[in-house]
């Protein structure tokens, strides 16, 4: 049986990132800032995903009352998700995994399995008055692929039914 492949989207105020996987090997990652303007213009650019790169899965966080996003993003991803049901692949949406006591830390420990995506890592843990590096939303992406295939079944076994 061929792996999973897994197109997994995270959004953040002003960016979107995404990664697509197959199984536990990472074939392509972007992030799109122009694309997250509007719903129409990110639903594009995943339309564009979906088609170009054919997952089974497509993985998106999940917008209970434990996700930290802001409305517009949490609007956002809503229309991902509608994409992917409209499709046909499967629409997973996983909490936010939060096994570090920061992102940094987290980006860290995922750059040591994927070295591909270095170049993204921020030199220094940002100011508290700065903003997050835009490359960060990489390691969001990542973390929610591998919730669905690393993690236990279950919200797998949910989206299917």
């Amino acid at each position: 049986m061929a792996a999973l492949r897994v197109l997994s989207i995270a959004v953040a105020s002003g960016r979107a990132g995404y990664v697509f996987m197959q199984g536990t090997q990472l074939l392509d990652w972007g992030i799109t800032v122009k694309g997250v303007k509007t719903g129409n213009d990110l639903v594009g650019f995943v339309q564009k995903l979906v088609n170009d790169l054919k997952p089974d899965v497509v993985v998106t966080e999940k917008c209970d009352d434990r996700c930290r996003k802001g409305g517009h993003s949490r609007e956002l991803i809503a229309s991902i998700a509608e994409l992917a049901s409209h499709n046909e692949v499967l629409d997973v949406s996983v909490p936010r995994p939060r096994n570090f006591t920061s992102k940094y830390e987290e980006a860290t420990h995922l750059v040591k399995r994927y070295p591909d995506v270095a170049g993204y890592l921020p030199e220094c843990k940002r100011r508290i008055f700065e903003f997050e590096p835009r490359g960060m939303i990489i390691f969001e992406a990542v973390a929610l692929a591998e919730a669905v295939i690393l993690g236990p079944p279950d919200a797998l076994a949910a989206a299917m039914g």
